[in-house]
């Protein structure tokens, strides 16, 4: 059966967080070498603040002149430069990461939402959904192509300086070590604040790109009732409540850089009262003397032992809003999808094309609607290939339902074949190849009439475009047309009537060759002389193929072999019902 997968809870925090910490993981050896770098660059942050501190020591206690530095120098602007390029290509490396992870969530994101059945599709706001693919994701940008990098280089820099100031001096060592985990433990008080903030702040968004995603799709709607200036003030307020969301966290972000700098600033004046009352003997804490450049390196390097956790307090926001976008996504399709296993959600059976009449057989079939009422239940059918059958029944009894459960396009339990094979462990290019479905509102978009039906087959010539139209009686109103099957149409259809938009809509299913037809009221809105003339065509085409229509007409069903009803919820043999066809009525 089809995966009960849309029924939608958010995702706990602690699945959240550990896709979040997966992240990295996706953007392969690049990721990887990205955070890297920064290790590099800081090592030769020491190399680099040695130098400085040697050639300064060199010309202040040593005395030399320009000249006998100018080896020192060249070392120091080679590792300057060297710097440089290694920080231009970790932002590089983060950057190609980041859009690498972006990309295939974004695949992921699109083969979830396309493997969902329509009906859980259309019971969403389109604007929020295409939120998530775009907002959402881009949101995780920050946390990929900074605060990574930054995590990385506070987990192992500061450590790492003092560890390295510590033969040179203990006390400088010990200060960096006590204040700078003063830092980390500010910055996750802050970070729950700021994690809150972003969460309300995605929300906020999501609502506001579905908010005005469907008026802007309704706006001919809305226009017609007058109702654009109250919809105006509508996207007006959500607007200004996502404005004031996303200030909230701005203001915590930059609350808490500041706390954060007052820290770092406290400790890197402690290093320099420390060196300045030691060079001036009013501090002896060592046992040896305080050279020239071991202060001076010291000095160098208690800015840097900072900056790893500056940065990371300064991009640590950055995190907030990627669980606030993963929990968004979370919540709106009840996971977030896995770039790497995504599209290999169930398996599927998949064989070569082929052609013929197809077979159905259903078994205890059940569909229920989204609140859990059944609207059918228990239905077990044999369609033998080639069969042609009517199911009859009251509007909302279940006949459409049971038509989208048969093309495999809503959920369902129990069982159904075709050729064999169960939906679900189906290929869907084959299913699309094998079954052709027609709702009863067919989708016709902007574009001439022949446009429209050459959707069933883009490479149809014109000829074979022809045959299909007259076969559906379509080019009874397009030949009185001034441009024919040229004829450009406005969206949904706007142009045509009811009845000519469901001819239109079966033109474009003869173009193709599918073994099973699907069709839900296909005579709609028809006479009752281009009802018959429109069956003609359809019985004509049927020939050889199985056909599976739900109708009121009884002229409709009347011309099929079987018959069946819905009542309640049940599907139930019925006698075909005694019609005359068009002859027998033009000779009466």
């Amino acid at each position: 059966m089809i995966p009960t997968s849309d029924r939608i809870s958010p995702a706990p925090d602690t699945a959240v967080r550990e896709r979040l910490r997966r992240l990295s993981r996706d953007g392969g050896f690049v990721a990887r070498l990205a955070l890297a770098v920064p290790l590099v660059s800081g090592a030769l942050l020491l190399v680099q603040a040695g130098l400085l501190a040697r050639i300064l020591h060199s010309a202040i206690v040593g005395g030399l002149g320009v000249a006998s530095l100018s080896g020192a120098f060249a070392w120091l602007g080679g590792v300057i430069v060297l710097r440089i390029a290694i920080a231009t290509a970790g932002e590089v490396l983060a950057a190609w990461a980041g859009e690498t992870v972006k990309l295939n969530l974004r695949r992921a994101l699109v083969t979830t939402l396309l493997g969902r059945p329509p009906v859980w599709t259309a019971a969403r706001s389109s604007g929020a959904l295409s939120g998530l693919v775009v907002e959402q994701v881009e949101a995780l940008d920050g946390y990929l192509t900074r605060y990574l990098p930054a995590m990385v280089q506070a987990a192992v820099l500061p450590l790492a300086f003092a560890v390295v100031i510590m033969p040179i001096d203990w006390v400088v060592a010990l200060l960096f070590l006590v204040t700078a985990p003063l830092i980390p433990v500010f910055m996750a008080l802050a970070g729950w604040g700021a994690e809150a903030a972003s969460r309300r702040q995605a929300d906020a968004l999501s609502r506001l790109s579905g908010y005005f995603a469907d008026r802007l799709r309704g706006l001919t709607t809305l226009k017609l009732f007058n109702r654009e200036a109250v919809e105006t003030e509508g996207v007006t307020a959500a607007s200004e409540e996502l404005r004031r969301r996303t200030m909230r966290v701005m203001r915590i972000a930059f609350l808490s850089s500041a706390v954060l700098e007052f820290f770092a600033a406290l400790g890197v004046a402690g290093v320099a009262l420390y060196v300045g009352l030691t060079f001036l003997d009013l501090v002896s804490l060592r046992g040896t003397t305080l050279t020239l450049e071991a202060g001076l390196f010291c000095l160098l390097m208690a800015p840097e032992v900072y900056q790893p956790l500056r940065l990371l307090a300064a991009n640590y926001h950055d995190r907030a809003n990627a669980m606030a976008a993963l929990t968004e996504i979370a919540a709106q399709i009840g996971e977030v999808p896995s770039p790497v296993s995504s599209a290999a959600v169930r398996p599927v059976v998949s064989s070569a094309r082929r052609s013929g009449p197809a077979g159905l057989r259903l078994a205890d079939i059940a569909v229920s609607t989204p609140g859990g009422r059944d609207v059918i239940t228990g239905i077990d059918l044999d369609i033998r290939a080639g069969d042609h059958l009517a199911i009859l029944g009251p509007s909302g009894g279940g006949k459409s339902t049971l038509l989208e459960a048969l093309a495999g396009l809503r959920e369902y339990r129990g069982q159904i074949s075709l050729d064999g094979v169960e939906l679900a462990q189906m290929d869907g290019g084959l299913l699309r190849h094998r079954v052709a479905v027609l709702g009863q509102r067919p989708s016709i978009f902007s574009g001439s009439i022949a446009d429209n039906i050459r959707l069933g087959r883009r490479t149809a010539c014109h000829a074979a475009l022809r045959v299909a139209a007259q076969r559906a009686r379509v080019t009874d109103f397009a030949d009185d047309l001034p441009l024919g099957l040229d004829t450009p149409l406005g969206e949904n259809g706007l142009g045509l009537s009811g009845g000519e938009i469901h001819r239109v809509a079966l033109a474009r299913l003869y173009l193709r060759d599918p073994g099973l037809l699907l069709l839900d009221e296909p005579t709609a809105h028809l006479d009752p002389a281009t009802e018959d003339a429109v069956l003609e065509g359809l019985l004509e085409f049927a020939v050889g193929r199985t056909l599976v229509i739900a109708t009121h007409s009884p002229r409709v069903a009347a011309r099929m072999q079987r018959c069946f009803r819905i009542a309640a919820g049940r599907l139930l043999p019925a006698p075909v019902p005694a019609a005359r066809k068009p002859a027998e009525r033009g000779a009466a």
